[in-house]
Formats: C-alpha cells, sequence, structure tokens
C-alpha cells in the first residue's frame, strides 16, 4: 500500500512538470511583435531611443534590441509639445510673458582721444630759391592768427623778371605789359609784391610770408639765414577748429554708429560742457589687439578749449525714438549656434519649441523678426530643460516615415 502511494505522488510530479515545459515552449515559440488590442487607434510606431525615426508596422527596432513602441491617436496633442504638469512647472521654476511690441533704443559710449584735423592742415613753403632773412614764428606749437607774419625772404632772383616788367611797362603796349605781368604770376610771384613794383617802380626782392588762417604751428622746418629752394615746406599750420576725435567700440555695438550720426563728448577738464560733433568716417580697419572697431568724429571746438592727446567720453546725441517692434525678453532665446528658438506655451499644460529670427538686443530685450506673433507666451525661465527634452522628443526635427 506504501509502494502503491509513493508511485502514485512520482507519477504525478512528473505530469506536472512535462506540463510546465511544453506550455513554457508553446509561450515561447508565440510571435512577440504581436501587439495587445487595446481599442485605440495606433498612427505610427517607434523606438524611444531613436524618436526621429518612424515605422509603419510594429516589430525589433533595427537599431536597439528591443521592440518598437506605438504612438496612439489620442497622444497626438503630447507629440506636438512637452506637457508639464503645474507641479512640475513650479519645480522648475517655470516662468511665462507675453511678446509684445517694445521701444528699442540702443544706449552708446565710448572713450576717444582728440587729435589733429589733418583736412585743415596747411603747407607754407617757398615760393622760389631765397635765404630766410627773418622769422616771426621760431617755435613748434606758437599760436598765429590769420594773416599773421610768419617769415620774411629774399628773393635776389626775382630782380630781373622785374627789371624787365618795368621796361616793358615804359613802353605802354598794353598787350605787352599784359604779357609781361602775366610772366611775374608764372614765377610764383605774390599779388602783393606785383603791385608793390607797379607803385615803386623799383625791384621788390622781400616777401613777408603770412598765415592764412589761425592755428598752431605743427612743424618747422626752417631757421634764420637758412637757404631755400622752390616749393620747400617751411611751415605746417594746424587748425584747433574743429578737431578730430578717434573713437574705439565693440564690435558688438557695429550698428549703433553710421556715418552722419552725432555725438556728445564730455571731459573731467571742463565738468558740466558738452561738445557736439558728428560721425564723419568708420575706419575699414579693426584694432586687433583690443579687437575693437574705430571711428572719426569732427567735433566743433570754437573756444579751442580741447587740446590733441585729451581723452574724452563719447555717447550718442539724443534723436527720434525708433519705432516700437515684435521682443521678447532676452533670457527667453534659445541659441543653439545652429539655429534660434523660443520656447512657446500652447495652453494645458503643454510646451513648443519654435525656430525664431532675431535682430536688435538692447536693454535686456531682443527683437523678433519672424516665428512669433505679438501675444504668444513665451517661457522665460526654465525654458532649456524642456527644450532638452522636446528635442528628445523629435518635436523639433520632422521625422520620417
Amino acid at each position: 500500500m506504501k509502494t502503491t502511494t509513493l508511485t502514485a505522488v512520482a507519477i504525478a510530479v512528473l505530469v506536472a512538470a512535462g506540463g510546465g515545459y511544453f506550455l513554457g515552449q508553446k509561450q515561447s515559440h508565440q510571435p512577440e511583435t504581436q501587439p495587445q488590442p487595446t481599442g485605440r487607434k495606433v498612427l505610427y510606431w517607434y523606438d524611444p531611443m531613436m524618436p526621429g525615426q518612424r515605422f509603419d508596422k510594429p516589430g525589433k527596432s533595427p537599431f536597439m534590441d528591443m521592440q518598437l513602441v506605438p504612438r496612439y491617436a489620442d497622444e497626438e496633442k503630447a507629440a506636438a509639445g512637452v506637457g508639464i504638469s503645474v507641479q512640475q512647472q513650479q519645480n522648475l521654476g517655470m516662468k511665462t510673458t507675453k511678446a509684445q511690441l517694445h521701444q528699442l533704443n540702443v544706449p552708446f559710449s565710448a572713450f576717444a582721444t582728440v587729435s589733429t584735423d589733418e583736412r585743415g592742415v596747411t603747407v607754407v613753403s617757398a615760393p622760389a630759391n631765397g635765404v630766410v632773412k627773418r622769422l616771426y614764428v621760431n617755435a613748434p606749437q606758437q599760436q598765429v592768427k590769420a594773416g599773421e607774419a610768419l617769415a620774411q625772404l629774399w628773393i635776389p632772383q626775382w630782380t630781373t623778371a622785374q627789371q624787365e616788367y618795368l621796361a616793358v611797362r615804359q613802353l605802354g603796349d598794353a598787350g605787352l605789359t599784359r604779357a609781361a605781368r602775366e610772366r611775374l604770376a608764372l614765377q610764383f610771384m605774390p599779388e602783393e609784391v606785383i603791385r608793390a613794383l607797379e607803385r615803386s617802380g623799383k625791384p621788390q626782392t622781400m616777401l613777408t610770408l603770412r598765415a592764412t588762417k589761425a592755428g598752431y604751428v605743427v612743424k618747422l622746418d626752417v631757421r634764420e639765414g637758412a637757404q631755400i629752394t622752390a616749393t620747400a615746406p617751411l611751415f605746417e599750420i594746424a587748425s584747433l577748429d574743429p578737431v578730430w576725435l578717434v573713437i574705439d567700440y565693440p564690435q558688438t555695438q557695429a550698428q549703433s554708429l553710421s556715418v552722419g550720426t552725432e555725438v556728445v563728448a564730455t571731459t573731467q577738464s571742463w565738468p558740466g560742457e558738452q561738445f557736439h560733433g558728428t560721425v564723419s568716417e568708420l575706419l575699414p580697419q579693426m584694432e586687433t589687439t583690443t579687437r575693437t572697431l574705430k571711428a572719426r568724429i569732427v567735433l566743433n571746438n570754437a573756444g579751442q578749449k580741447l587740446k590733441p592727446g585729451m581723452y574724452l567720453s563719447v555717447s550718442r546725441a539724443q534723436t527720434a525714438e525708433r519705432p516700437p517692434v515684435l521682443a521678447v525678453p532676452e533670457e527667453a532665446v534659445i541659441n543653439s549656434g545652429e539655429s534660434t528658438r523660443l520656447l512657446l506655451a500652447t495652453g494645458d499644460g503643454y510646451f513648443r519649441p519654435v525656430n525664431v529670427k532675431t535682430g536688435l538686443t538692447a536693454q535686456g530685450w531682443t527683437e523678433i523678426t519672424s516665428g512669433l506673433k505679438e501675444g504668444d507666451d513665451v517661457v522665460t525661465s526654465g525654458q532649456f530643460l524642456i527644450d532638452s527634452e522636446a528635442n528628445l522628443r523629435s518635436v523639433m526635427p520632422e521625422v520620417t516615415q
């Protein structure tokens, strides 16, 4: 009886083990690609590790050793953005603001150095070979007035031509007299010397050089008693009204200045006083050591208070305000290097990135020239985490079938 009972138990164990084995073999041979029916419409299948690729049939991913995941029709809204619950938004510190028309005025300030207006530099040269008999201005940087005597020259070679003119003039022939007078002018003889010759009837070999305008002597290349040759430069005279300002400003402010821009300059040498000028040229070369641009400004200096070498602070003069432009806070803009985008709040806790084109940035706001409309809700804080999630879910790029 005891033996019969043990035999029955052994047979039961073998039957159970065999049934489990065959059941396992049956389940292991069932196809794994058959999705469980859920009653939900499937739009496409995708690999969660490669969300940019879509498939129209279920199966195993060609990229990873895993099954494709279905995207259902009721998830279509979520596919157009990233859903964030209210609690998660609070945890991320998310903030939004509306795109709005904003007045953007770019402030501009720079430092500048006063220099001589080289367009106003005049050169006083010798009209003929001669000798410097006397110098009235004998030191560089000396101030001179318009018409002030600079030097007295003795030019003996004029004697022969002047004597010939006096002889022709005594003949009374108007044509010959006119020709002889023109010959004197061709020898660079000033009109005042010719008239003195006509009044006195004697050769005039002494010439006084005078300053044609007020200024100061930049260069003095002659001394008393020196022999000079025709056209040799003797003096260089520069004016202090106007003067040049050469300013250095960063390349990020390249759009702030243009030819004709009015500027205001101030200096600690004259507190409370303003000097007005205009941008005359944007110099073509960038300073390689400081990576700055240069501009040349013509500055009025009627009182001659500004001297070459002085430092000034320069700002742009108040001009007519620019028309308002569509703008968002500067921190809302996501610049990846390849594209510029914003994150929009589409409602119901969903957020969607959009590509935009930007313009001017000033006072903490950035101009949006395309890709956005007034009143759109833009995320200004926490947008980088959501943007990364959106890219993982292939919201930004268009995926292919």
